[in-house]
């Protein structure tokens, strides 16, 4: 056998290995966008029956409390260095009764409080992001 043919044979060889891992990665593509965003849309309809109180016929009589925290505030502390004196400084200037330091390993509840402000950092101790909840 040539060696041109053998080299023809091993790349042939080569490329039907990676026939399966192909068809195996194929198989883990994202649902579609229309099913996505149904899901996303059912999710926030079940939150907000959940939130709101309602009447015999189900029609909410009063909006949810919001709460007193405005992360709008604080967003230009994104990308600085974490301390307790700015994530005290934040939250006073969020109007928030309260703070919470979300780091990356950290394990957190997911019910709303409105007068709450999250601080995320990253494993650097670096502020990623703020918001209200």
């Amino acid at each position: 056998m040539s060696s041109l043919s053998f080299r023809r044979m091993r790349r042939s060889m080569g490329l039907m290995a990676l026939f399966p891992a192909l068809l195996a990665l194929s198989a883990c593509q994202a649902p579609p966008m229309d099913e996505q965003e149904a899901v996303a849309s059912h999710a926030q309809k079940a939150a907000e029956a959940a939130a709101a109180p309602t009447d015999e016929t189900g029609k909410a009589t009063e909006a949810p409390p919001v709460g007193s925290c405005d992360a709008t505030q604080v967003q230009s502390l994104v990308g600085q260095p974490y301390t307790d004196a700015i994530g005290g400084q934040a939250q006073q200037d969020a109007g928030a009764k309260q703070k919470r330091v979300l780091r990356p390993s950290d394990i957190t509840t997911m019910e709303f409080v409105g007068e709450r402000l999250n601080i995320e950092v990253d494993e650097k101790e670096t502020i990623s992001g703020l918001r209200c909840g």
